[in-house]
């Protein structure tokens, strides 16, 4: 039958294919019961007992240490806690001896996600987060997060400020975060203890973070927060990047305070010795045996004497003004000067070589035996005038 329906459609011109083919429901395509626009899908339904009537098969128990300080607290607050999970079916257990609190199922336990809201209870208890207040994890709304700060920062001076940067004067920026992330914010010692919704915890931990971290000033994060909190009421930008409104901020170079280090000295099992005091200087320069009179007449002399010593180095600084530069090198010679000097020079050589050469070769035409000669040879004797 398919075949000869493509028959006719080529016969008509047509390609195969054209028309739209129509989706025929099978039993698997029909309308769910949930596929309905009324059903809110992220309400979370308050937990029915006849859901579970069995109970638990195995019985899961949570353990917790607390720090000593919480001992007495929690023994006062014991019942009340007690008197909460009794009404959910969980059974808890406070040993002063170890230090830990224990909660476990019992078989009258139904809601099989309560022994988690139980261990966060418990934990929220041991960090300090008063029994009222941790009482209300139990309820399916409520979320908590427990962020530890104490392995972000190594040195102990910059976690201890930055943890009150977080806090602020007099819990102000906490109260602020509370309000804007709508959860209950506690720090205690190394750890920040959150309650709220999951959104809220998410904003909580970020802004934690960047503080202890030092990426960003809570300070900040309060004003996006801010921002974000009025961009949401405006239906028109609910779709829409928020990135262009939200401020940018950036971080400064701030320069470091430079710690000097001391250097060591070689160590001497003996005391240093004791210097001498102003009464013994004053014995050994003779001092101590003067009267008043001669003691400020030594004082008022050694001051003009420094007056002095300062007037005649100040009056040397003021004649520095006056003194003239030193003159820079002299100007090269004249080209043709430097020529003439080095031509008269040249002449001078070579007349005095000339000089040189004909007393040697005058020196060498002399015979020597004709000088000899003639030395030995006496003279005439002249007529006298006798004769």
């Amino acid at each position: 039958m398919a075949d000869v329906a493509e028959e006719s459609d080529r016969n008509d011109g047509g390609e195969v294919g054209e028309k739209p083919r129509t989706r025929h429901k099978g039993k698997h395509d029909k309308d769910k019961p949930w596929d309905d626009p009324s059903i809110d899908h992220w309400k979370v339904d308050k937990f029915d007992p006849s859901w579970n009537e069995t109970g638990m098969l195995e019985v899961s128990s949570f353990s917790t240490l607390f720090p000593q300080y919480r001992e007495k607290y929690l023994q006062e607050c014991w019942p009340i806690v007690k008197g909460a999970l009794k009404e959910q079916g969980i059974a808890c257990e406070l040993n002063l001896v170890e230090g830990c609190m224990t909660v476990s199922t019992t078989r009258k336990t139904r809601d099989p996600y309560i022994i988690i809201k139980a261990r966060d209870l418990i934990k929220l208890l041991s960090r300090s987060v008063p029994a009222p207040q941790a009482i209300k994890i139990l309820n399916d709304e409520m979320q908590c997060d427990i962020i530890k700060i104490g392995n972000l920062v190594r040195k102990k001076e910059q976690f201890v400020k930055r943890r009150q940067h977080l806090v602020g004067p007099n819990s102000s920026t906490l109260k602020a975060l509370e309000i804007l992330t709508g959860c209950y914010i506690l720090v205690q010692g190394s750890t920040v203890a959150a309650m709220g919704s999951y959104k809220g915890l998410k904003q909580v931990r970020k802004v934690v973070e960047e503080c202890i971290l030092n990426k960003m000033h809570p300070v900040y994060n309060i004003k996006i927060l801010m921002m974000k909190r009025e961009l949401a009421k405006d239906p028109a930008l609910a779709n829409e990047n928020w990135d262009r409104f939200l401020p940018t901020f950036k971080k400064k170079n701030v320069k470091q305070k430079k710690y000097k280090t001391k250097e060591k000295k070689p160590y001497t099992p003996f005391p240093p010795p004791q210097q001498p005091s102003k009464i013994d200087s004053q014995l050994e320069s003779g001092e101590y045996f003067l009267s008043d009179k001669k003691k400020q007449a030594k004082k008022w002399q050694e001051k003009q004497e420094k007056q002095v010593a300062k007037v005649s180095e100040s009056k040397k600084r003021r004649e520095e003004a006056f003194v003239p530069p030193e003159e820079s090198s002299k100007e090269a010679p004249n080209v043709h000067t430097a020529d003439k000097n080095d031509v008269a020079a040249l002449a001078l050589s070579l007349k005095k070589k000339a000089k040189d050469l004909s007393k040697q070769q005058s020196a060498e035409k002399i015979d020597a035996a004709t000088y000899i000669a003639a030395s030995n040879a006496r003279p005439a004797k002249k007529k006298s005038k006798h004769s």
